[in-house]
């Protein structure tokens, strides 16, 4: 495979060593129900911020997830999945622990046989209520500030204290903080975050009330997703000024599965293109190279948009198969997603014994 780390960055640039994210929000077990009747549940690493740095390490990063893993048997199944990825683990078990998050996610079919999904937090199999995110204390967060070292981003989507002081002592040393809120929670602490960040891109369907917390003049980029009529961008970058608004359409598949996970897609196809030299390479960037990059996060969104599951894709195809798909949405060439299976076991395993609440078995 082509090392990615060269073959998308910036025309010209040799990367000398993997780029590195921290990233601090939902890291969670997500149980994917198929719409396949009778196929198994799928237990896969998840969240948002989960996602992104899985997805990153996928695309050649180094990432490191800052959580409050304990031993529980949904955190054995998540820590499997993200070290298939080759996801570091030496900041997930901050202290204290915490239960293992997990989310249900639903794939049904409308009236018209296409597909959308649910999400729920309840256990499938006994009913009850799944256990949710906790916060890394500050505490605990000083202590990763003091060993973490430098890195080119930092990635949060939930505010607590010690996320806030993490994305400032990795602006201090040069990372980018990106910024991609699922609500609003604290307000203080979010109009803290959104000083402090970097890149902010947020859901019109989550955060349509965005501008009551006041005028946004913290990040550099702003990126409003639209779901399947793509997202819109407005930056500072390049010395822009008048900071108005550019619509950028969605790319087309032939073959839709699930929308789950296209925002995770396009934010860490976004950060794989711009975020290589930390904040001194953002500030830096062009206008093209930034629709660019913006181009590349919305084709790995509508690749996997074929797939079931936030991350389905990269078990059902190698890596080289998804560099040339990546390539032919890009050049607007045809392209078939293929049923090809790597990976024969993709996490299908009963829900039972990882619930907390339900039994365990025989």
């Amino acid at each position: 495979m082509t090392d990615p780390g060269t073959e998308a960055g910036t025309p010209g640039e040799a990367i000398a060593s993997p780029p590195t994210a921290f990233g601090s929000g939902l890291v969670a077990l997500d149980v994917i129900v198929s719409g396949i009747r009778g196929k198994p549940p799928a237990l896969l690493a998840g969240g948002t911020c989960g996602n992104v740095l899985t997805i990153l390490s996928y695309l050649g990063w180094r990432t490191f997830p800052l959580a409050r893993l304990n031993g529980d048997r949904a955190s054995v199944r998540l820590q499997a999945d993200l070290r298939r990825w080759k996801v570091r683990l030496d900041f997930a078990h901050l202290d204290p622990p915490g239960s293992t998050a997990m989310v249900v996610q639903r794939i049904h079919r409308d009236g018209d046989g296409l597909p959308f999904h649910t999400f729920s937090w309840n256990c499938p199999s006994c009913s009850a209520r799944l256990p949710w995110y906790r916060p890394v204390h500050k505490a605990a967060a000083r202590a990763v500030a003091s060993q973490m070292g430098e890195s080119n981003v930092f990635f949060f989507d939930r505010v607590s204290r010690g996320t806030l002081l993490l994305a400032e002592e990795s602006a201090r040393r040069g990372a980018i903080v990106v910024f991609e809120p699922s609500g609003f929670g604290d307000i203080g602490l979010f109009r803290e975050a959104l000083r402090l960040s970097h890149i902010l891109k947020y859901s019109r369907d989550r955060m349509g009330q965005l501008d009551e917390v006041g005028p946004i003049q913290g990040p550099l980029l702003e990126i409003e997703t639209l779901g399947r009529w793509g997202l819109c961008y407005r930056t500072r970058l390049g010395h822009s000024t008048d900071q108005d608004w550019i619509r950028v359409d969605a790319y087309t598949t032939g073959r839709f599965k699930d929308a789950a996970g296209a925002g995770d897609w396009c934010t860490a196809g976004l950060l794989h293109k711009v975020g290589k030299c930390g904040i001194k390479g953002l500030q830096d960037l062009s206008s093209d190279h930034l629709a660019d990059a913006i181009s590349f996060g919305q084709a790995l969104a509508v690749w996997n948009c074929a797939f079931e599951g936030a991350r389905g894709g990269m078990y059902q195809v190698s890596q080289e198969m998804f560099h040339s798909q990546i390539a032919c949405i890009l050049s607007g060439k045809k392209w078939e997603a293929g049923e090809e299976t790597l990976f024969q076991e993709v996490g299908e395993e009963p829900v039972s014994p990882i619930c907390p609440a339900c039994p365990p078995s025989p």
